[in-house]
């Protein structure tokens, strides 16, 4: 059974119709190796023309806690998945104890991850200004929930956020506003390329400046796993270049739900492949019983 690709040209232009020109929803929408392998990024990407989205069975995924931390660190997050120039930000990573909560007062905030989530980890980046425009800072969030069902709820709360808060304070500098949302569920085959796909975007300001710069928000989610993935462009970018940075994080983001999907077919076929070998051990033996 074949899978969809990373982000064809052809998805990447329909998910950029929804995530950029300020934040207009004119219906157009969604927009990234593997822990434990060392296959390259381009390999990754490779276009397929099936018809399955990224995903990962309940039954492969991590079951405990430790399990769960050791999938979301040993998971391959490279600074150029996301386009060339960027580097790791300090801090660098956040987790896998702790995960960002949206408040009552619409102030995001690190708080101990909830029993129904096994662990969480964001990396960030950052791409330094250069040519008269600002820095692109970008990070990117996997988290592993205790069900599918868990995972699901937790996209639901994400769709409603800026419904609750049209104005989210990211830090004490940062808030970002006019927030629109939309989620496309892979069987309803617009542009989802995981079992859900989330979109946010809208402006983000800093206090003390006049002009805001626009914020895009992805996540998505393969079986009892998400990744979401922000983007704050950088003041002074041009159309142009705000589709180009926002067509390369998307691709970025691709690599890693690649990913997540090839982690959970390697661990259901070695499943299926000692199965298989104590199946036929004991047929063996049992011959020889006769």
């Amino acid at each position: 059974m074949g899978r969809g690709p990373v982000l064809s040209a052809a998805a990447v232009a329909l998910l950029l119709a929804g995530c950029t020109n300020g934040g207009q929803d004119d219906g157009g929408a969604t927009p990234k190796h593997t822990a434990g392998t060392s296959a390259s990024a381009s390999a990754s990407a490779s276009p397929s023309t099936a018809n399955q989205p990224y995903t990962l069975a309940e039954a492969a995924a991590p079951r405990t806690r430790a399990e769960a931390e050791a999938f979301v660190r040993g998971l391959t997050v490279q600074p150029d998945y996301f386009g060339t120039g960027y580097r790791r930000r300090d801090p660098y990573e956040l987790g896998p104890a702790s995960w960002a909560v949206l408040g009552t007062d619409c102030l995001w905030r690190r708080e101990a991850i909830p029993s129904t989530v096994l662990a969480s980890l964001t990396r960030s980046f950052v791409r330094p200004g250069a040519g008269g425009t600002g820095a692109v800072y970008v990070s990117l969030t996997v988290t592993v929930h205790t069900s599918v069902r868990q995972a699901r709820r937790d996209m639901a709360s994400s769709l409603e956020e800026p419904l609750r808060c049209p104005q989210e304070r990211l830090n004490a500098s940062d808030t970002v506003q006019d927030m629109a949302s939309r989620g496309d569920p892979f069987d309803e085959q617009r542009t989802a390329t995981t079992d859900d796909d989330l979109t946010e975007y809208g402006q983000y300001v800093v206090d003390g400046e006049t002009k805001s710069r626009d914020f895009d928000w992805y996540k998505h989610r393969l079986g009892p796993v998400t990744v979401a993935a922000t983007v704050r462009h950088a003041a002074g970018e041009s159309e142009k270049e705000q589709t180009a940075v926002t067509e390369a994080a998307l691709t970025g983001v691709g690599y890693v739900t690649a990913n997540v999907d090839r982690y959970g077919r390697d661990r259901t076929s070695a499943t299926s492949s000692a199965t298989a070998s104590a199946t036929s051990s004991t047929e063996v033996k049992g011959a020889g019983d006769e």
